[in-house]
């Protein structure tokens, strides 16, 4: 049973509907809604202490972390920006790019250490990089900087192609799994050779150990870099493991169509494959058939998708099949959660996505919170989208993340980090 389906073509003022228009009514007697922080410049990334202590990052400020009285410590900052216990000059934002994803070492009680993914120009071309940074006592500072993964590739300069500027495309989630292994998403920079190849590392979800060094059982094709858990993606934000089975799973960004969540399997291919003169393709700006033919070429999504497919079975038989498809629509499927707790009833142990949504003559379509339900065997089972709480204002949701107190935590780009309790 799925909670909401959409027509093979519909008209913008229909699809806004069906996009805005709760399926279904919460499993849950009621959300309460309360907004933690306001004001913040596009928060990107969360993550927690047991005491509620947050880790946040803003993607053209920094890495800052919320006491647990709501005390606001701001940690490290990007390039020149004030009001930070320390900055680090090689780290910036441009565009898509900046300070994204964070992570709370499971050891943080001995280690104190915690994992921030941002953009840097220590190199040259410039890289994204995985850091680890250890927090002192009293969550004033912190130090003992150690890029653990400095080799992600970022996107320097606008290229040929019509779509995205510098800093498009990086990935960015950060997470731990049950076992304690550290995992990292990266994009595909708009870069026609990275999804497919076996060293560049983006387009890859990567799996390892707090040095940065390939988890033992990894098993990607011969010649891959070994870090490689899941290849062939497109531009992964989201990453959530199965609270039954520690099973990956990742949500990601679609072209002019088809956002996709994707159970992952070891050494798996999703099959993102955006390189011209493919499977009958013809040329492509800059080699890069990404977002061809786009959306003004008089192509549906469902005709665009059999041209330029997010996961090409034609060329990659054996490709990771996405569980979900948003409908066929792309509208920036983001991040990934699962609930956890009795007092989310039904929806205990379900999957949760944010979704940006897309804008169509400055009206957004699609901002929401989709509940995702699988059954035993992590197929799909139902979608509903989330009824927000009164007084909560959809926006693009960045992030969802599970707080200590069984709340889920929403960052929209528009500055808000929202809580919702059922």
């Amino acid at each position: 049973m799925i909670g909401r389906l959409y027509a093979g073509a519909l008209s913008l003022a229909a699809a806004a509907a069906l996009c805005t228009a709760p399926a279904f009514a919460a499993n849950t007697s009621s959300l309460t809604h309360s907004i933690v922080m306001d004001g913040l410049d596009s928060p990107w990334d969360m993550a927690f202490l047991d005491d509620g202590t947050m880790f946040y990052t803003e993607k053209c400020d920094g890495l800052s972390v919320r006491m647990p009285d709501g005390t606001v410590n701001a940690l490290l900052g990007m390039e020149e920006t004030e009001g930070y216990a320390a900055t680090a000059d090689d780290l910036f934002c441009n565009g898509q790019a900046g300070m994204m994803g964070v992570a709370v070492d499971p050891d943080f009680g001995e280690n104190r250490r915690i994992y921030v993914y941002s953009t840097s120009s220590m190199s040259s071309p410039h890289t994204n990089r995985l850091m680890r940074l250890v927090v002192n006592e009293d969550f004033t500072g912190v130090s003992d900087r150690t890029d653990i993964v400095d080799d992600v590739p970022y996107k320097m300069t606008d290229s040929a192609h019509p779509f995205g500027g510098p800093g498009a495309h990086n990935g960015g989630r950060v997470r731990f799994d049950a076992d304690g292994a550290l995992w990292l998403t990266t994009g595909d920079n708009h870069n026609e050779d990275i999804p497919q190849s076996p060293t560049l590392m983006g387009s890859k979800i990567l799996r390892m150990d707090t040095d940065g060094n390939a988890h033992p059982d990894n098993a990607p094709p011969e010649g891959f870099d070994k870090r490689t858990y899941t290849y062939g993606h497109r531009n992964v934000q989201g990453i959530a493991f199965h609270p039954g089975t520690g099973t990956a799973i990742a949500a990601e960004h679609g072209p002019w169509h088809s956002d996709e969540i994707t159970v992952l399997v070891n050494g798996g291919n999703a099959g993102w494959d955006p390189r011209g003169n493919m499977a009958g393709r013809g040329d492509c700006p800059d080699g890069y058939c990404g977002y061809m033919p786009n959306q003004n070429e008089g192509m549906n999504r469902f005709e665009r998708a059999s041209f330029m497919p997010m996961t090409d079975f034609e060329t990659y038989p054996d490709a990771m099949p996405p569980i979900w498809e948003n409908n066929g629509w792309s509208q920036g499927t983001s991040s990934a959660a699962f609930l956890e707790g009795e007092a989310w009833g039904d929806w205990d142990g379900a999957m949760v996505v944010g979704i940006m949504g897309i804008g169509f003559g400055g009206t957004p379509i699609g901002q929401r919170i989709d509940v995702i339900q699988l059954d035993e065997d992590l197929g799909l089972f139902d979608v509903t989208e989330m009824t927000l709480p009164e007084g909560m204002e959809a926006g693009r949701f960045r992030s969802v993340v599970m707080g200590p107190d069984g709340s889920l935590y929403a960052a929209v780009d528009e500055g808000v980090i929202h809580k919702m309790t059922p």
